[in-house]
């Protein structure tokens, strides 16, 4: 099918200018002005609208088992309430268990996906059991077009990784054109404090955040800086949320070194008072990192500003508060970690970053897509709107109002963190490969049609 998206302003991370723009098949074949609307089978009219590569969210949590329970959203709840959100994307994450392979990982998330995706979808493969063996087959990960690589420096004896496995895992990931992504966090200290509050009785969801003080972000994130200098290998910092960590992002990247971070939405409009909600609602806010107290968000967001914050994720990991966060009554340590966001980073972006003017509307594309693209190796295949790029497009109506509430979002999850929030800017077309998924209120996607990307090399 041949589709004319017409009399738009196309914004890319670099442009914004009015033009015509065909899309034959999957692919952008021209940009300009005065096409022939007889040449298209369809035509869109976007007078008055922007027209954006379709959002990439390079961390999410689809279907993934986490302390008894697994998030709610599988790969098609997932993928399709990314798509009304704007999102055509996702890259997320394939946990190598312990005693398990790369590729036996590789192929239990593909089997969660294939068949079920409605956009493109990538993986990560997370490393819990780093022996010589694993090393060697990180070169395999990459034939097949799994280019990164993640560690926890929380969460002892279930994955967290050692200073000696991050060591060789970044040396060997950099030699490969790979990227490690850290999640960064000193999981002894936290296991120390966390033990501590259970003997001491406290239980509620606030202590969940009190017993991840920024302290313990900052000083993993230094540290695993200072492992990736020392391996002379790029890396990337996961959903950063305390200043003190950017403070350490900021000191590499100032000293030249190849340090990247991402943030989310979480962190910018929300905050630790969010945990004193009555009723034990204060669980639908336990993620990790938590929340921060408020004084946070004025440097996340300079940091993005700035450029020293390179991309906005989700980190999109949803358990229902019914049945699932209430098995934390009475233990917080039980409360299953994750918030939804696939379906809301760009409304939340859009409305509260170039709304309120923190940035501009090139950066927003840059934050949510371009860079996303460029750091994960699926540029200029992804994240710009370009002639021979992916037509994954979003036509998207800034004067559109709309209100976050779990009764209208498709996330598969019985809450919305953001309830109530009026947003200005809205999709009214979300294209995937040339196909319209979503049109207004409508799915027109199907079940499946999702492809597994194989990316190229960092920087690549």
């Amino acid at each position: 099918m041949r589709i004319l998206i017409k009399d738009g302003t196309v914004v890319t991370a670099a442009d914004a200018y009015r033009a015509d723009l065909l899309v034959d098949g999957e692919t952008i074949v021209a940009i300009g002005r005065g096409a022939a609307e007889a040449t298209a089978d369809r035509v869109i009219d976007a007078g008055g609208k922007y027209v954006l590569p379709g959002g990439i969210d390079v961390h999410t949590h689809l279907d993934m088992p986490f302390g008894g329970s697994n998030s709610s959203d599988d790969f098609e709840t997932g993928t399709r309430a990314a798509a009304f959100g704007g999102t055509t994307s996702v890259i997320d994450f394939a946990i190598q268990y312990k005693g398990e392979t790369l590729q036996k990982a590789f192929e239990n998330w593909l089997a969660r996906a294939e068949g079920k995706a409605v956009g493109d979808y990538g993986l990560h493969l997370v490393m819990t059991d780093l022996n010589d063996a694993i090393i060697d087959e990180m070169a395999s990960m990459v034939r097949q077009g799994v280019t990164s690589f993640k560690l926890f420096m929380a969460y002892p004896g279930v994955f967290m990784a050692d200073d000696a496995m991050i060591y060789r895992a970044l040396v060997r990931a950099g030699s490969l054109g790979g990227l490690v992504c850290m999640h960064a966090e000193n999981g002894w200290v936290i296991d120390v404090l966390v033990r501590e509050a259970l003997a001491k009785r406290q239980t509620e969801p606030r202590h969940h955040a009190l017993t991840r003080p920024p302290i313990t972000e900052g000083e993993a994130t230094q540290r695993s800086l200072t492992l990736a200098e020392a391996a002379g290998a790029p890396i990337y910092i996961v959903h950063l949320s305390a200043s003190q960590a950017l403070d350490a992002v900021c000191a590499a990247r100032d000293r030249g070194l190849p340090a990247y971070a991402e943030t989310c939405p979480q962190y910018l409009f929300l905050s630790a008072e969010n945990y004193e909600e009555p009723d034990f609602n204060g669980a639908k806010y336990v993620m990790s990192p938590p929340l921060r107290p408020k004084e946070h968000q004025a440097a996340l967001w300079r940091g993005l500003a700035t450029g020293d914050l390179q991309a906005v994720s989700t980190d999109h990991c949803p358990f229902n508060f019914k049945g699932q966060k209430e098995l934390g009554r009475g233990d917080f340590s039980k409360i299953p970690n994750g918030a939804p966001g696939i379906e809301t980073r760009l409304y939340l972006m859009y409305d509260g970053g170039v709304g309120e003017k923190r940035i501009s509307l090139n950066r927003f594309v840059e934050l949510t897509a371009t860079a996303p693209a460029k750091l994960f190796g699926l540029f200029p295949r992804k994240g710009t709107v370009a002639v021979g790029s992916d037509a994954d497009l979003v036509v998207w109506d800034p004067s559109a109002k709309h209100v976050l509430s779990a009764a209208t979002h498709h996330m598969n999850v019985d809450y919305n963190p953001y309830e109530g929030r009026q947003v200005t800017g809205a999709p009214t077309h979300v294209l995937s490969r040339g196909e319209v998924i979503v049109e207004g209120d409508k799915f027109l996607g199907r079940r499946g049609r999702g492809q597994f990307l194989r990316r190229g090399s960092f920087g690549g």
